[in-house]
């Protein structure tokens, strides 16, 4: 029964990653193939090296940690840094193995998204308001920056997910972050 498990997880048709405190622990053949790293660039490294930067590493860290913290699956899309320095993207499922302390073990799915994403033209208070989403500002902190109503702030979160097309400001964010680099 190992061994058929041992070959289920190298099989599977999504990328498959085990980590402990983000450090990666074991990774199956499809994830190696989707990133272009082999096993041994991956196992005991940090996850730093799927992110294009400290920053966006940092900044991922404590996304999902509510729902992991209730015991309940974490998903989004997010950009997965290749080893050739292709970024692409994935559907991003995480689950925790403790939910009191969700990064110590957790297991992680990344599927490559096909399509082809097509970045739309921004406004400059659209460009002002994705920027002060990924500085983590709240609406009402950006409109107090940019002295605007929080509701204008609103209106503009809202076209921006329309022009993404994209489920959440995080996916917003990491498109745009994408579209910059």
């Amino acid at each position: 029964m190992e061994n058929l498990t041992k070959l289920a997880f190298d099989s599977a048709p999504i990328g498959v990653v085990l980590t402990e405190n983000r450090i990666i622990r074991t990774c199956n053949t499809m994830f190696c193939d989707m990133t272009g790293f082999r096993m041994e660039e991956l196992v005991d490294q940090s996850c730093r090296i799927l992110y294009s930067s400290e920053a966006e590493f940092d900044r991922v860290r404590d996304i999902g940690i509510q729902a992991l913290s209730k015991g309940e699956p974490y998903s989004d899309l997010r950009l997965l840094l290749c080893s050739n320095g292709e970024v692409v993207w994935c559907r991003f499922r995480a689950n925790a193995l403790d939910r009191n302390d969700p990064l110590a073990c957790t297991v992680l799915t990344f599927a490559r998204i096909q399509e082809a994403v097509q970045f739309p033209t921004l406004t400059k208070r659209e460009r002002d308001v994705v920027l002060g989403l990924r500085s983590g500002r709240t609406s009402k902190h950006i409109a107090a920056e940019l002295g605007l109503s929080t509701r204008t702030i609103e209106d503009v979160r809202a076209r921006l997910l329309k022009k993404f097309q994209a489920a959440t400001t995080h996916e917003v964010v990491a498109k745009f972050t994408s579209l910059e680099s």
